[in-house]
């Protein structure tokens, strides 16, 4: 029987349960999920969610759906004041079901939440930050077991870079694109093919995992609500059905900051449907406001970029900062940076765009979209280590220092990081736990580093800024006078002055 247990909210119950056709997502999640031996759960409050539908038909068949879950009952004495001093206004009674499921979660009566509900997701950030990395959005929840029970093969390809010509457009990618707007194949041929309108994608088996579709505007011609300059639209932002919660989402919108930053944009812009919260919360994350409403009823969701240096904020943590105006961030005289070494089968875990084999592989030689790699390129990461070194506050810099390894690079510093959080596991379950959003290692590695109170695991949770190439070598690193005879073995702190020169090296596109 698996250690790992997931409460499931209301939304899910529904999405699994209800007379309509399952979304690929939620059945993947059950699948794995019996499968595995994996308990959920449904709390007890969800009866009063049920409860208050005014179908009583509807209703009563979904209270019997229940029974086939395991129940966790409400915890006896716990009050709606209590609630609400650790959870924030209770302002409807869902939001006090909402609390629920979050205490329940704290308590430890589960491992993760699963949940659709972007309100939820946002009321667990506002308690914590632990505690919002174990509530998920179903897509995450199913790809969280398939890392943590079946990690032999997720075949998730780089980001490429094609015009709409090239892409098959009758890929069963498309089909739900379809189903939600009948018009779509004029829009592909007259706006996206004969524009020439160039497009990223992410390829899974010769399939279409995830599409972006860009256009440039002007302050004359854009449907955003706030008119500059020079306007990047996303026309088309989509990660297939299956393939969500690999954190395709988060990879593709990297590529679209990283451009957006590096070529000059002063905004950029996309449209999402109501019911599309897992993208919403990931845009929000990122800093992108909600500007208003369509014609369509759609939301319009903005960024602004600068290439100015982030000033730190009277109201936000340089954290927040560097997470809302990504890849940007704050450097001034109180910042601290540290150096991490890391082993080499660690590093291109963390980093599978720096892999770089000495014996070429079958893809050598083929474009980036085609090079295959692991799910290990995206934004927030996690860092396991038992370093005995403290680290600063979030918003501290990061520098990645690669230990000698058999492949380049090799006793080098290789990537730049922001922290979020520092946090002792003081077991199996607790890695579980802490690095379950993120995590890229199954049970059988977690369990492994054997975590106890009296020896601890280093939780390091972090954005991955930029990486560094030609990566920093130890030559230069002694020039530099960051290392001084051996290479540092454990955490150490950098002086102002050399974390400046390392930021320097980098060849950021933007101000510091």
């Amino acid at each position: 029987m698996s250690e790992q247990a997931y409460l499931i909210d209301t939304n899910i119950l529904i999405g699994l349960e209800d007379n309509h056709t399952v979304e690929a997502a939620y059945s993947r999640f059950h699948a794995l999920a019996l499968t595995h031996k994996v308990d959920i759960y449904v709390h007890e409050a969800a009866k009063d969610d049920i409860a208050r539908d005014k179908n009583v038909k509807r209703r009563q068949i979904s209270l019997s759906k229940i029974a086939k879950y395991r129940l966790l009952k409400k915890q006896h004495g716990l009050s709606r004041t209590d609630l609400d001093a650790a959870y924030g206004p209770l302002k409807k009674p869902n939001d006090v079901v909402d609390a629920t499921l979050l205490h329940t979660l704290e308590n430890g009566a589960a491992d993760f939440l699963v949940t659709q509900d972007k309100g939820l997701h946002q009321r667990a950030q506002s308690r914590s930050p632990d505690l919002a990395r174990r509530v998920l959005f179903v897509g995450d929840a199913a790809e969280l077991l398939v890392q943590t029970y079946e990690p032999t093969a997720v075949p998730i390809r780089h980001v490429g870079e094609v015009k709409a010509h090239e892409v098959n457009s009758q890929d069963v990618f498309f089909e739900s694109l379809r189903d939600d707007y009948p018009e779509f194949d004029d829009w592909w041929r007259e706006k996206c093919i004969k524009q020439h309108r160039s497009c990223w994608v992410v390829y899974d088996n010769d399939h279409l995992a995830g599409l972006i579709v860009r256009k440039d505007e002007t302050a004359a011609d854009t449907d955003a609500v706030t008119k500059a300059a020079k306007v990047l639209k996303i026309c088309t932002f989509k990660v297939a059905p299956q393939s969500r919660g690999v954190k395709l989402g988060e990879l593709l919108l990297k590529q679209v900051l990283w451009y957006a930053q590096s070529n000059g944009y002063d905004l950029a812009y996309l449209t999402t449907y109501e019911d599309q919260v897992a993208l919403m919360e990931l845009l929000e994350f990122y800093g992108f406001r909600n500007a208003g409403e369509n014609a369509n009823g759609e939301y319009i969701y903005e960024r602004d970029f600068s290439a100015s240096a982030l000033a730190p904020s009277g109201t936000k943590t340089d954290f927040e900062q560097a997470r809302e105006n990504y890849p940007r961030f704050v450097l001034h005289k109180d910042t601290l940076g540290f150096g991490i070494p890391i082993q080499e089968d660690y590093h291109d875990t963390l980093y599978p765009d720096l892999w770089k084999p000495t014996q070429p592989d079958l893809f050598a030689g083929a474009s980036r979209a085609e090079t295959i790699t692991r799910p290990g390129n995206t934004i927030r990461k996690v860092y396991l280590c038992r370093a005995q070194s403290k680290l600063g506050p979030a918003g501290s810099l990061l520098f990645f220092y690669k230990s000698a390894s058999r492949n380049p690079p090799s006793q080098a510093i290789t990537a730049l990081g922001i922290l979020e959080s520092v946090t002792l596991a003081k077991s199996t379950k607790d890695l579980m736990q802490l690095t379950g959003g993120r995590s890229v290692y199954s049970e059988e590695e977690l369990d492994g580093w054997k975590a106890t109170p009296q020896k601890p695991v280093k939780v390091i949770n972090y954005l991955l800024v930029s990486y560094i190439e030609p990566a920093v070598s130890l030559d230069e690193l002694r020039t530099l006078g960051v290392v001084s005879g051996h290479p540092q073995q454990s955490i150490y702190k950098l002086s102002h002055d050399l974390m400046t020169q390392l930021v320097q090296r980098t060849g950021l596109k933007f101000e510091v």
